[in-house]
């Protein structure tokens, strides 16, 4: 039974995956993770696992990288087959009327669990032993592409939780090199790259029935991912996160070379039988009905559960896409504000600019009215105080030059004013109000004028 069911849809996933088709796309290297490797205590609960992903890195235009995979445990032993096509490297700019097509990629994967005490886990592998399809020279393989790797896991039960927590060292693609290789324009460096990673899986009791939902957390050498696997079934997974999601603000600001992305897959898997953990720790799937102990009860109750986590799945769906067009929103407004402060900014600078070259220059005039108010030439020393009014109207020292040399014309009413003026504009103008005491005191003639 179970291989008639295998062998059609391994088929199935393996053309798909010429359709969907980089190795290092989310969730297309085995195992329950994003893009890092993964161990375990024990075998897989299933016998296989095949799926496709796809990772999001622009919405208007439209532009993503996606691939599918299967993978296989058998002894101790994992392997995993994938395939995959990037997205357009084009610049934003240029999207809509671009012809790039990215070549297909096909990678293999095979690691090995090699120790296991108490609740440690050690694993070593190599995996994206990438061959790609470029239309002139046919299947390429690049040796710096591989990438071997060793992974710590420790696992801890936390009430009805569970948590895997990982670490590892790799090379290549868990190198310090954009993990999206395939869908970028800048070149590498040469020789080995190398790096570590590490990550956790944390288990629910939430649809524990069908597995529980996984909470999956990331550093890939290069960025931070997070994810959710929600089970639809005991047998298919949704697979929804975000890549490089300390790069989400700057979304419209870099393009590639670890750009971020939304990342949605579906898995469809095998079980081996019953009571075997499921890779994140919950229970594996309920056993199956036998032949002539059917309860129609359940499995109508088993429907109605179904269609209500479908509905209920569509409607979180409905809600993400909601949120996601909230953010880009807000990105955009952002953005906006962050160009009016930078504008306003502008504007205050050149203000305060323009306020000192208008003070320079009534200081200036204020220089020239006292050289001609030196040589007794009132008439010229008082164009010069204008002058330097009308670039500064509330300079007290202006005032109290004018009504000095008003007191020299003679006219000592409009001397008093422009006194009374520099003193409302200074009221610690000390000389100001000692020459108005004198004036008022009638003995302004012993006191000396204010020249400076």
């Amino acid at each position: 039974m179970i291989n008639r069911f295998i062998k059609p849809t391994f088929i199935t996933i393996i053309l798909f995956s010429l359709i969907f088709g980089s190795t290092r796309i989310a969730y297309l290297r085995p195992g329950p993770m994003m893009k890092i490797p993964y161990t375990s205590l024990g075998p897989s609960p299933y016998l296989f696992t095949a799926g496709f992903s796809s990772e999001i890195h622009n919405l208007s235009p439209f532009n993503t990288a996606k691939g599918a995979y299967g993978t296989m445990e058998l002894g101790g032993w994992t392997f995993g087959v994938s395939t995959a096509t990037g997205g357009d490297t084009t610049s934003i700019a240029n999207l809509e009327v671009s012809t790039y097509r990215a070549p297909v990629e096909f990678g293999f994967h095979v690691q090995k669990r090699v120790f296991v005490r108490d609740n440690i886990s050690f694993s070593v592998g190599l995996q994206d032993i990438v061959f790609q399809n470029n239309t002139t020279n046919g299947l390429q393989l690049d040796p710096k592409d591989f990438s071997f790797f060793g992974i710590v896991s420790s696992q801890q039960e936390v009430g009805d939780y569970n948590l895997n927590a990982f670490i590892g060292f790799g090379t290549g693609g868990y190198g310090l090199i954009d993990t999206l290789k395939a869908d970028t324009l800048s070149t590498q460096s040469e020789g080995m790259n190398a790096g570590v990673f590490a990550g956790a899986i944390f288990k629910t009791p939430y649809l524990e029935k069908w597995g529980g939902i996984d909470i999956v957390g990331e550093f890939d050498g290069n960025g931070i991912n997070v994810g959710l696997r929600i089970p639809l079934t005991s047998d298919y997974r949704l697979n929804l996160g975000f890549t490089h999601i300390e790069k989400l603000p700057k979304w419209k600001e870099r393009y590639w070379e670890g750009h971020a992305g939304i990342t949605i897959g579906f898995e469809i898997a095998a079980a081996r039988g019953s009571g075997i953990k499921t890779p994140g720790g919950g229970p594996a799937p309920s056993p199956r009905l036998q032949p002539g102990s059917t309860n129609y009860a359940d499995i109508d109750t088993t429907l109605m559960m179904a269609d209500y986590a479908v509905h209920t799945l569509r409607d979180s769906m409905g809600m993400m896409t909601n949120e996601m067009r909230n953010l880009i929103t807000r990105l955009s407004a952002m953005e906006q504000h962050s160009k009016f402060l930078e504008d306003s900014l502008k504007a205050v600078k050149l203000n305060t600019n323009v306020g000192e070259q208008k003070m320079n220059d009534a200081m200036r005039h204020l220089s020239k009215s006292l050289r001609y108010f030196y040589a007794g030439n009132y008439r010229a020393s008082l164009q010069e105080v204008e002058a330097s009014l009308e670039l500064n109207p509330n300079l007290a020292l202006a005032y109290a030059r004018r009504g000095s040399i008003y007191y020299k014309l003679g006219d000592v009413q409009r001397a008093t004013i422009n006194w009374n003026l520099a003193l409302r504009m200074d009221p610690e103008y000390d000389d100001v109000r000692n020459v108005l005491k004198a004036l008022h005191e009638n003995r302004l003639k012993s006191t000396s004028m204010i020249e400076d």
